[in-house]
């Protein structure tokens, strides 16, 4: 059996020339009811740490470089249930307007598409609600932390898929 991390970690790329944000669509996958936009992200390793995850995942998924110390804390998300049915995960995401190198579709065969999207707008729709819920608590400077899934009473700021 595989080894897997309950962590992730997701990069709001920032190009603060146009005010616009890299995103993935996903193409349908086991666990998705169908395409979903997010940000570019993925699985942390067992053993790697989370910046490099974070810089890793942006490479693969969106073709943009950037250095983990390069990647700022801007959101924390605790998800009740994760992608593989097999129980919650932590969902770390980062911010940066520092990286090189053009947005692409690295990987084709898991995304429909990648764009650039305005940042003042909401993600495109439909989204996965917890990228959703950090690129807005990114935006809106806070909170630093929410949960999904979780009831009204969990504590952190609950999301609401929708």
């Amino acid at each position: 059996m595989h080894e897997t991390s309950r962590l992730s970690a997701g990069v709001i790329a920032h190009d603060l020339n146009t005010d616009r944000i890299a995103t993935v669509h996903y193409g349908q996958r086991s666990w998705t009811p169908g395409p979903a936009w997010t940000i570019p992200g993925g699985k942390v390793d067992p053993g790697e740490e989370i910046a490099h995850a974070a810089a890793r995942e942006l490479r693969e998924e969106a073709g943009l470089i950037a250095r983990p110390c390069d990647l700022r804390l801007v959101h924390t998300i605790q998800a009740k249930d994760g992608w593989d049915g097999r129980g919650g995960f932590v969902l770390f995401v980062f911010a940066t307007s520092k990286f090189t190198g053009e947005l692409v579709n690295v990987e084709p065969d898991k995304h429909l598409e990648v764009r650039w999207h305005p940042a003042a707008e909401v993600l495109p729709s439909p989204a996965f609600p917890t990228s959703k819920a950090a690129v807005e608590a990114y935006l809106a400077g806070g909170p630093a932390f929410s949960t999904h899934g979780f009831g009204p009473a969990s504590g952190g700021r609950r999301l609401v898929e929708t």
